[in-house]
């Protein structure tokens, strides 16, 4: 979803349809609870991974393909689209499958290295690939040359991945072939059980709208961010070249995110949610003003450019943390895992659907006039933080 955005603005497309188009591509995760059973009826989680991710690798290849055709947005979003169901069906198999094949205490001790990998991934991808992409167009004069090779590139690593993994994962006694067909009507009451008792909790509505307007200015603000970066100055943007994005969205942003991801579990660790709330809260939307003043003063210093964005970005790492041990909170119960799962996929439907229009509204507003729209669109959000109950010393590390 992230390579999407700057592929279509450096091929040309319109914000308004970037926004649209890409946002719809969220709807896997939204909806994948749905279609989680399947990797219990049939086969193994290990199966599932190592197919997933060939399918992965072949669509990014699919993706490579598209891109010198005279319909690459269009043939380019429908393999996107099978990509984005691959992906968020191998986010089933892999936890599962993650849960299978370690012991309980390597599981806690891997989840640090899980989320350093995840975000290394990220830098990688909206850092390395997107400054070689711009390489490569700078190079080549061709932006559709330059990233048909970077999908060649990366749909080749995944399927070299997916044989290595085919080969040397490891086969866990408990990770066996589901029941099949015949099982399905015992596994669909359940699952349907496990909606039921989700939306039986108590204060569901604003559980709800917690989860969907907490993040609607930033679901709105991420959508436009790279192509403000890569729009030129009489557009309203700052003009940087996709390797100069690269460096300061995609490397120095994301790193300064994930500090602010650190930093807050670390205080939500010492203080507890409850009293941490409010200061993640606003540590989490103040920052959008970043974007307001480079609309504002168009700086041309990179240095500048990468020092607001830190600050943006280590302010949504802080916040973000309160929304993620809120859906730890939410998904305390007997059912603890499933109502998780529930709670991600309301996450990404707050990312999907204010991103679906946040590009017309740029296009109709002009830059600064959007990032005023941000500032008041944080409105709903502090309104829901304020709603929401928190247990005292919910989440606070306790000494033994």
């Amino acid at each position: 979803m992230t390579l999407s955005v700057v592929l279509y603005k450096n091929l040309g497309i319109s914000n308004t349809d970037i926004a649209l188009y890409t946002s719809w591509l969220y709807l896997p995760w939204v909806i994948k609870p749905l279609w989680s059973p399947l990797a219990e009826l049939f086969g193994t989680k290990r199966q599932w991974v190592a197919v997933l991710q060939f399918f992965v690798g072949a669509a990014l290849a699919g993706v490579a393909l598209t891109i010198p055709t005279d319909h690459v947005f269009q043939l380019s979003l429908a393999v996107f689209w099978l990509m984005a169901f691959a992906s968020a069906s191998h986010d089933i198999a892999a936890d599962g499958y993650y849960m299978l094949a370690l012991p309980q205490h390597q599981q806690a001790a891997f989840v640090g290295v899980r989320s350093t990998f995840y975000r290394l991934a990220n830098i990688g991808g909206q850092g390395g690939l997107v400054y070689l992409a711009g390489e490569l167009t700078e190079r080549t004069g061709s932006a559709a040359q330059a990233w048909s090779w970077v999908f060649w590139l990366l749909g080749g690593l995944f399927v070299a991945l997916a044989a290595w993994h085919a080969l040397v994962l490891p086969r866990p006694a408990a990770d066996v072939r589901g029941p099949g067909h015949r099982a399905a009507r015992g596994l669909a009451r359940e699952f349907f059980a496990v909606f039921v008792s989700f939306f039986k909790k108590p204060g569901i509505a604003v559980i709800l709208g917690f989860l969907l307007l907490y993040r609607f200015p930033e679901a709105q603000l991420l959508k436009l961010a790279s192509p403000f970066l890569l729009d030129p100055v009489e557009q309203g943007g700052l003009g940087l070249s996709t390797k100069a994005v690269g460096i300061a969205y995609g490397t120095v942003g994301l790193t300064a995110l994930t500090l602010g991801g650190l930093a807050g579990g670390w205080v939500i660790s010492r203080v507890g949610l409850k009293r941490a709330l409010w200061p993640l809260v606003l540590a989490m939307h103040v920052p959008n003003v970043a974007f307001l003043v480079l609309a504002l003063t168009h700086p041309t210093n990179l240095a500048v450019i990468s020092a607001a964005l830190a600050v943006e970005q280590f302010g949504y790492g802080l916040g973000f943390t309160a929304y993620l041990m809120y859906m730890i909170h939410v998904a305390e119960g007997p059912q603890k895992t499933a109502h998780y799962a529930i709670c991600t996929g309301f996450m990404a439907l707050g990312m999907m659907i204010p991103g679906m229009w946040s590009g017309w509204l740029q296009d109709h507003l002009g830059y600064v006039s959007f990032f005023v729209w941000v500032l008041v669109a944080t409105v709903p959000s502090f309104a829901m933080a304020a709603l929401i109950k928190v247990p005292e010393n919910f989440g606070r590390k306790e000494d033994a």
